[in-house]
């Protein structure tokens, strides 16, 4: 298999100046607003997002170099498999977040619950439906007994 290649169709802006101090996970930035700056060239993209309250956003940790196949998570303190855990360290280095859609003006999108740096590379957009990405689970693996705390965690420099 050959190169893959991406590029950015925006640009997300939230107050989450370094990683150090930013949310690692939506349901601990709820309440912190952003907005992403959309490339003009994708403003028909756009055309029936507003009919959605919340969004999937695909990005680039452009921050994270390199890659381990452990890492000791932020709510652990065992080396875990990168591919249990959702540490930015990882060999594509892609994150996820489903946020909330507040308005859209133009090419810019005004979100909540963002858990993103400043300045992160947006990839894509997907429309959140819960009948389609939500599931009942049976298992959370290690994270059992810790996801209470993921509202109070903030990250730290461990992935730089």
């Amino acid at each position: 298999m050959g190169e893959i290649v991406y590029f950015p169709i925006g640009i997300i802006r939230s107050p989450f100046r370094t990683v150090e101090g930013t949310p690692i996970q939506p349901v601990g930035a709820r309440g912190v607003r952003g907005r992403i700056e959309l490339r003009d060239e994708f403003l028909a993209g756009l055309k029936d997002l507003d009919g959605f309250s919340h969004i999937i956003l695909i990005y680039h940790f452009n921050l994270s170099q390199g890659y381990a196949l452990e890492v000791k998570p932020f709510l652990d303190d065992q080396l875990r498999g990168v591919f249990a855990t959702r540490a930015p360290k990882r060999p594509n280095p892609i994150g996820i977040s489903v946020v909330k859609l507040i308005g859209i003006e133009g090419i810019i999108l005004y979100i909540e619950d963002v858990d993103i740096v400043d300045g992160t590379p947006l990839l894509d957009i997907k429309p959140y439906v819960p009948q389609f990405d939500s599931r009942e689970t049976e298992l959370i693996g290690w994270l059992s007994g810790r996801v209470q705390a993921v509202e109070q965690s903030k990250a730290d420099e461990r992935f730089k």
